[in-house]
């Protein structure tokens, strides 16, 4: 009888059975679902494959066994499930082409199609209803094939979904209504899923069964339908993200090896940064529109909040998975550095309120605080951002150099290693290439120049009794900076001191001020011993410098600061160390600063150096006078004016007299060659010419007139900077100068001529240089009448006026100035860049004989030589048609054309020097032998017999 009965069964058609009442369906259960198995996987009808699929699943799925039913009923219907729809999915894409409003038959084909699939996706769902229904936990096993293969199905509709208007171009109207009941099926699909996966335990008994396998990858699954729907529906987008972190913190124990880390914490980052840009594109265009509008600030609240969502995902996923994260530490560090550049103070944020900006930073950017705290450990984030060879665009240098703050501020309350991990920098050669973070911070700090000439705000430190200000980022860095050294560790001493003098050797003039400004803190915060230690240490670093180079400067910055933290004990010790009565020491000397002594000491420290420097000028006066002995003789004219220029109050008038004898003397050796070429002799002038302007009101008149003189004709030839700054200081010290009437009229020209061709100078340093002299010289000169003389063009004439003012000659709005700067940025990089490689240069000043040459740069050095002494006549030919000549300037114009003719005058050239002399004969050029000078002579009646 039963055998009849399953003859009968099996023979029923398919119409039948979908009318079976359920006690009939559980009961022959076991005879009809192997036939409609057997013409499910031999069907190749699509609407047959449905039929039977919503049978099996409607009518007998409810029947079967939990615990069976993977081997029963999914390892056998879904994957000819899954390739149904895709085959489906396939011939939708292919026919889309051909859709149109007149292609009845098209449109009809596609939209059964569609239909089709939604009734598949319907099916799926029930599938997974039923092993929901299951009373406790779910053994993924007995399941095994259900997930991956509805989320295989679920991925391809959500991506035909999105990529829609591609696929139907303008004819997506014509099938919008079905490919909306699609979405919504898989919607509802990927609901129930999830729900289903909560409920699921990975089998105990072990991954050797593969579930913790399957689990990762059902997550990788959802991960990818992430990449997916992040776009189209973002609270759908977030539950699913919610959802992956849920999971894989629930079976972390036997997933942990298995999950893709690196591309869950990326696509995290990736999903956090577009939400972030997309809030802050809405609160530009808020901020644009000047208008608040209700509904779009609702909708930056809600972005933010997403955001902020994202943000706490990424740290619950960190703290979980942190061991295996080290792969990932570039995105987070990526994160942590975009997020920033795209908010004020950052030259490349966007365009927000101060309402907007207090909002996105307590909403959002306030949550990537705790993700740097937990990183702090972790040694891989560590390499990445100190990584030696780390490059960064200009929009990211800003970022980098805050989050860098942010570790150091942080550091104090971690444990002794990770201070370690964090200052110790690479060790050993097998160790990645890493750099310690002080250096770090310096070496992003010279990289901030827009934002340090801008300069931008940022908020400060609150001290006690005092309201929070905005500051400078030089004072944010420089306070945290110093709060930092306060709270190393004694062990990282090493790494401090080399750090600081690392960055005050550098070629950066910002990174170096900085670091001098901490070392001076750390001078007062330590002992006094400890300051007078590293005082002698910079001496001996200033002593060891081969000549003018950046170093040299930066060092001299240092000591001078240092020095007034120094005790009197201490500053007795350095003058008995460094003795400036020794010729060895001089070259220190110019770096102290002699007003940071005690009276007594002062006046000791001064008259010693001042004995030794005139000693050591005299010497050079009575020797050969060869270029090769310039060098002692700049050290000690260097010693000579510091002391004019801070002790000179400490001097006897016997001393002082012999100072301005010894700059006499020097000046009648050396200003005759001045108009050379040769950069030896000029940097000694531009010594000699502050050291004369100290003793101006006691010089002799004829020597001032002579000076200016040679000056005027000096500048037409375009010396280097530092003589026309020693110019500078030597015109406007002659602003108390009371000139006699008889050198007033040949004195006062020249003098014209100096301030109106250092005015007009292209240089930005040395035209404002030119401005502050000439204002010195204007408050003090009794010869008003000189003044608008040295105004020779209206220019120059707006230039003082401006200055005097104090108005910019540019207006330029703020939002120009930010672009400005941001251009800046990659040029002064560029330009540091090319400074640091190029390494410490000494001096150029180095006398030439010094340095092997071949004979073709020695026929150059001629030439050059020629040139300039060309240009200087032509240039007393041009004062000679503007005014009457001197009284003393034809016999000094004899004695040069003697120093020409005769070899025993040539006291430059080194002694031994057998080169081919002029002829006695050979003087000057033919055209001045022929010139008339005559004091008295009217300039009409002048002229040059050429």
């Amino acid at each position: 009888m039963s055998e009849e009965r399953a003859v009968a069964a099996s023979a029923v058609p398919l119409e039948e059975l979908s009318s079976w009442p359920e006690e009939l369906c559980r009961r022959e259960l076991p005879t009809v679902l192997p036939r409609l198995l057997s013409m499910y996987q031999h069907s190749d009808s699509w609407t047959e494959h449905i039929q039977i699929l919503k049978i099996i699943v409607e009518m007998l799925l409810p029947h079967m066994n939990h615990l069976t039913l993977e081997q029963t009923f999914f390892s056998q219907v879904l994957p000819k499930t899954v390739k149904l729809f895709d085959d489906m999915m396939f011939e939708l894409t292919s026919q889309a082409r051909e859709l149109s409003s007149q292609n009845s038959e098209v449109q009809s084909t596609l939209r059964n199609i569609l239909q089709t699939m939604a009734q598949v996706l319907g099916a799926l769902t029930g599938c997974v209803q039923h092993a929901c229904a299951t009373q406790g936990p779910v053994v993924l096993d007995s399941i095994q094939s259900l997930p991956s293969s509805v989320l295989h199905v679920i991925r391809s509709t959500f991506v035909h979904c999105k990529n829609s208007e591609s696929v139907y171009a303008g004819r997506l109207h014509l099938v919008s209504d079905l490919l909306q009941a699609l979405f919504k099926e898989a919607y509802s699909l990927q609901k129930q899923l999830m729900e289903l996966l909560d409920m699921v335990r990975t089998d105990p008994v072990g991954d050797a069964k593969g579930g913790a396998l399957d689990m990762a990858m059902v997550i990788h699954s959802l991960l990818d339908i992430c990449s997916v729907i992040s776009s189209m529906d973002h609270a759908f987008h977030a539950n699913t993200w919610k959802f992956i972190i849920k999971q894989s913190v629930k079976h972390q124990a036997g997933v942990k090896s298995q999950l893709r880390h690196r591309d869950i914490v990326t696509s995290l980052c990736e999903d956090t940064l577009c939400s972030f840009q997309a809030g802050l594109q809405l609160a530009e265009q808020m901020a644009q529109a000047g208008v608040q509008d209700n509904a779009d600030y609702k909708l930056f609240q809600k972005t933010l909040k997403l955001c902020r969502f994202f943000a706490n995902s990424l740290l619950h996923y960190t703290k979980e998975f942190l061991p295996f994260l080290s792969d990932s530490c570039s995105a987070l560090h990526q994160l942590y550095l975009q997020t920033h550049s795209k908010c004020p103070p950052s030259l490349f944020a966007a365009g927000l309120s101060s309402a907007q900006q207090e909002e996105v930073v307590a909403s959002f950017l306030g949550t990537l605080d705790p993700l740097i705290t937990q990183l702090l450990a972790f040694q891989p984030f560590v390499h990445v951002v100190l990584d030696s060879k780390l490059e960064l665009p200009s929009e990211l240098q800003f970022p980098q150099c805050l989050l860098l703050l942010a570790v150091m501020d942080k550091l104090p309350s971690q444990p002794e290693h990770v201070q370690a991990l964090w200052c110790a920098g690479s060790r050993g050669p097998g160790a990645a290439s890493r750099v310690s973070l002080l250096r770090a911070i310096f070496c992003s700090f010279e990289q901030c120049s827009g934002e340090l000439s801008l300069p931008v705000r940022l908020q400060g430190v609150k001290g006690e009794g005092q309201a929070e200000a905005a500051v400078t980022l030089y004072q944010h860095v420089c306070v945290h900076l110093c709060a930092f050294i306060a709270s190393l560790h004694p062990s990282l001493f090493p790494e401090l001191d080399s750090a600081l003098l690392d960055a005050v050797l550098s070629a950066n003039m910002i990174a170096a001020v900085l670091a001098v400004d901490a070392w001076c803190f750390l001078a007062r915060y330590g002992t006094a011993e400890l300051c007078a230690h590293h005082v002698a240490l910079v001496a001996r670093l200033i002593k060891s410098c081969p000549g003018e180079c950046h170093q040299l400067t930066n060092l001299s910055i240092l000591l001078r600061r240092l020095f007034f933290f120094m005790a009197p004990s201490h500053q007795v010790q350095f003058l008995q160390e460094f003795p400036p009565r020794e010729a060895e020491n001089l070259p220190l000397w110019p770096h102290v600063p002699f007003q940071a002594f005690p009276e007594e000491l002062r006046k000791q420290a001064a008259q010693e150096a001042a004995s030794a420097g005139a000693a050591q000028s005299r010497g050079w006066l009575a020797s050969s006078r060869t270029a090769a002995e310039l060098q002692s003789l700049d050290e000690a004219l260097s010693a000579l004016l510091a002391v004019c220029s801070s002790a000179s109050d400490a001097l006897e008038v016997g001393q002082q007299a012999e100072l301005m004898e010894v700059g006499s003397q020097l000046w009648a050796s050396l200003h005759s060659h001045l108009v050379s070429g040769q950069r030896s002799v000029q940097q000694t002038l531009s010594l000699v010419l502050p050291l004369l302007g100290f003793f101006v009101q006691t010089l002799d008149p004829q020597l001032i007139s002579q000076v200016v003189a040679l000056q005027a004709v000096l500048l037409q030839s375009e010396p280097p900077d530092h003589v026309r700054l020693a110019v500078l200081d030597f015109a406007a010290s002659l602003g108390t100068l009371l000139i006699p009437p008889a050198l007033q009229d040949s004195l006062l020209p020249a003098l014209s001529s100096v301030f109106a061709l250092l005015l007009a100078d292209r240089s930005w340093l040395l035209e404002q240089h030119a401005l502050e002299a000439f204002m010195r010289f204007a408050e003090g000169t009794s010869h008003e009448e000189i003044v608008p003389q040295c105004l020779s063009s209206e220019e120059t004439k707006n230039k003082v006026v401006s200055f005097l003012e104090k108005t910019g000659l540019v207006g330029e709005t703020a939002a120009a100035r930010v672009e400005r700067v941001q251009r800046e940025k990659g040029l002064f990089w560029r330009s540091l860049a090319r400074a640091t490689s190029g390494g410490a240069r000494p001096s150029s000043a180095q006398p030439h004989a010094k340095r092997a040459r071949g004979e073709p740069c020695l026929e150059e050095e001629y030439r050059s030589a020629l040139q300039a002494a060309t240009g200087a006549l032509e240039a007393i030919g041009s004062l000679l048609r503007k005014s009457p000549a001197p009284g003393w300037l034809p016999r000094e114009m004899q004695l040069l054309q003697e120093k020409m003719a005769c070899p025993g005058q040539e006291s430059l050239l080194p002694p031994g020097d057998t080169r081919q002399r002029l002829p006695r004969n050979g003087g000057l050029p033919n055209y001045l032998n022929t010139c008339s000078f005559s004091p008295n002579e009217p300039t009409e009646s002048r002229e040059l017999n050429q």
